[in-house]
C-alpha cells in the first residue's frame, strides 16, 4: 500500500464575540478514509471550499490533522516531526490547481 488515510479530520474553529470565543467549528475533513495502492492514481474532485486542498494538505502534513492516520509506505506518518518528514518531502508532494505556478519548467515531472 502506498498511501492509506484512516478516519482524517480536521476542524476549523468559527470565532466571534468581544472575547473571540469559539461558537462553532467547521469540519473541512470529516472522517476520510481511503486506500491507495502501488500503480493505482487518485483524483480528488468536488466544488469548491469542500476540503480537496485541506486534504492534501493534511496528507502532506503541511498542516496537522486534529485527528486520524496518515501511512505512507508502511510508516505511519500522522505525529511524526517536521524534522522527520524531511526525507519523505521529496516522494510525498502536491501539484496545486495552477501547475504553472506549482511546477518549475526546469524539472521533469516522473
Amino acid at each position: 500500500m502506498i498511501l492509506e488515510v484512516k478516519d482524517l479530520k480536521k476542524y476549523y474553529p468559527v470565532k466571534r464575540g468581544l472575547f473571540y470565543k469559539t461558537v462553532a467549528l467547521v469540519k473541512a475533513v470529516d472522517g476520510v478514509s481511503f486506500s491507495l495502492e502501488d500503480g493505482k492514481t487518485l483524483a480528488l474532485v468536488g466544488e469548491s471550499g469542500c476540503g480537496k486542498t485541506t486534504l492534501a494538505r493534511l496528507i502532506t502534513r503541511l498542516i496537522e490533522p486534529d485527528s486520524g492516520i496518515i501511512s505512507f509506505l508502511g510508516q505511519n506518518i500522522s505525529r511524526l516531526a517536521q524534522k522527520d518528514l524531511q526525507p519523505l518531502r521529496r516522494d510525498l508532494q502536491i501539484i496545486f490547481q495552477d501547475p504553472f505556478n506549482s511546477l518549475d519548467p526546469r524539472f521533469s515531472v516522473a
